[in-house]
Parts: C-alpha cells; structure tokens; sequence
C-alpha cells in the first residue's frame, strides 16, 4: 500500500489520469491525497470532480479556493469570472450531487507525521490549533451557516486573522488562512494580493514556511496553491503545486519514501 499526494488538478482532467498511470495506482490498496483546487481554469473539471468522488476512501481531498469558489458560484453568492472553467459542473445532472460531495470536504487533513491543506498555516498556529479552527469553519459549511460563511469569503482581501475574531468574520479569516495564504509577516499579517514567485516577495513579508520559530513545523505540511513557485522538497514541507493549469506538470509525491512522479501536463501538450 502507498499513500501519493496530488497538487493542483483544476480541471486537467487526462494529466490527472495519465499521472495515475504512471504510479500505477491501484485503489483497492493505495491511496490518493489532494492538496485542493480539484476544479477551475482547466477544460474538464466535471470528470475530475466525479472521478475523485467515485475512489471513496481511496482519496482524501481538501478543498481549496477554487472549489470553494465553485460552491460559492453554486450557491450564487458570487458571480462567474471571464476564466473560470465551471459550465460544465453547473449544468451536470449530477451537479447538485457533486456540490453537496464537495461541501463536504475537510479544510485540513492530518495522518501521522502529515498535514494536508491547501495553502499553508500562519507561524503561530500549531498543528492542533489550525485543527481546531480548521474543524470550526468546516462545520460552518457544512451546517446552516453555508451561505452566510461564503459570502464572508468573498471577497477576501480585507480579511486578517486574530483570535479576537467572531462570528462570520472569525471563520472567513481561517478559510482564507488555509486555503489562500502564501506569504506573511512575522507577526502573522498575510499579503493578499501576492502570487509571484517567493524571491520576489514584498519587502517586509515571507513565504509562510520560511518564518523563523514557524509553529508547526513539527509536521510535515503537504500543499498547493503556489504556482509561481513550484514543486518544493523539504524535510518538513512538500510543496505540489507545479502548475499544471499553466502547461507545466502534475506532480504526485509517495509519502512513504518521497519519491517524485511527474507528468507534463495533457491539456496543453502541443500548444494551443
């Protein structure tokens, strides 16, 4: 049995079945972890989204800002953008069904030595806390406060987390944490509109990781979500997002010994 991690499908739909090819994955004895955004920008992320659900407990997913997007254009809290890619879901007959799949999707995943999210944890969050809070918005979205809780999110770039937070705000402030975050202060401020690559992060701010006395680095962080930067190994992160959307590759990570699996990406091969 293996445990691969995914990164950022968003809706390549042949890259994320070629790569399953290519670690020969079996669903009767391994598993697929996903590091959010399953959906968007790409040609086909109603196969990707019916896909992930039907492998059951061979797949673990957390959502990321596009799918929570997704279920905010759903919910028609937020109007659809000229690049996004979600027709075809909302059209589905099965559309609903997927929606009301996807809502049900954790925020953080935590196995063992590993931590599954989408984008990253403020450096003085330790790994039970963003459990916790992770735990708190989920079960807002999952409950009465759905609605209520996206149109707080969006839009989002107002939002700054403090414990002292209540209410929709409190838990808008630890979505954008876990699913939009790149880069911070040391105090925790976040750069919202940042999506470069890290060496060209805005004076006074750091990739998240890269905070010193960060709080949960005990664990390893497995995430996406940053594109500009890339595929990124570390002794206690694994970054995946190697921007597939962009016609780069889809990177999977077998978590037993870490060994790297690409494949360029399918939906742009040979141009466009």
């Amino acid at each position: 049995m293996a445990t691969y991690a995914i990164g950022d499908v968003q809706g390549c739909f042949k890259s994320l079945t070629q790569l399953t090819k290519t670690i020969q994955f079996d669903p009767k004895q391994d598993r697929l972890w996903f590091v959010g955004d399953l959906v968007n920008r790409g040609p086909d992320s109603l196969h990707v989204l019916r896909y992930i659900r039907n492998l059951g407990s061979a797949a673990v997913t957390v959502l990321g800002n596009h799918d929570l997007f997704l279920l905010a254009v759903a919910a028609e809290t937020t109007p659809v953008r000229p690049r996004d890619t979600l027709t075809q879901i909302l059209d589905a007959p099965d559309g609903d069904e997927l929606m009301g799949w996807l809502r049900q999707q954790p925020l953080l995943y935590r196995k063992d030595s590993f931590l599954l999210v989408h984008a990253g944890l403020l450096p003085d969050w330790t790994i039970e806390q963003a459990e916790a809070l992770a735990l708190e918005a989920q079960t807002a979205l999952r409950g009465d406060q759905f609605i209520a809780t996206l149109r707080a999110l969006h839009p989002s770039g107002h939002l700054q987390w403090s414990s002292d937070l209540t209410g929709l705000t409190r838990l808008a402030a630890i979505i954008k944490v876990l699913t939009r975050l790149r880069t911070c202060s040391a105090d925790g401020v976040m750069e919202s509109s940042f999506s470069g690559p890290p060496d060209l992060t805005p004076e006074g701010f750091l990739p998240w990781f890269d905070i010193p006395g960060r709080r949960s680095a005990t664990s390893t962080v497995v995430f996406g979500h940053w594109a500009a930067m890339g595929l990124k190994i570390a002794p206690n992160l694994l970054a995946l997002d190697s921007g597939c959307v962009y016609g780069r590759h889809l990177t999977a990570v077998r978590l037993e010994d870490r060994k790297v699996f690409q494949v360029r990406c399918e939906e742009t091969r040979g141009g466009k």
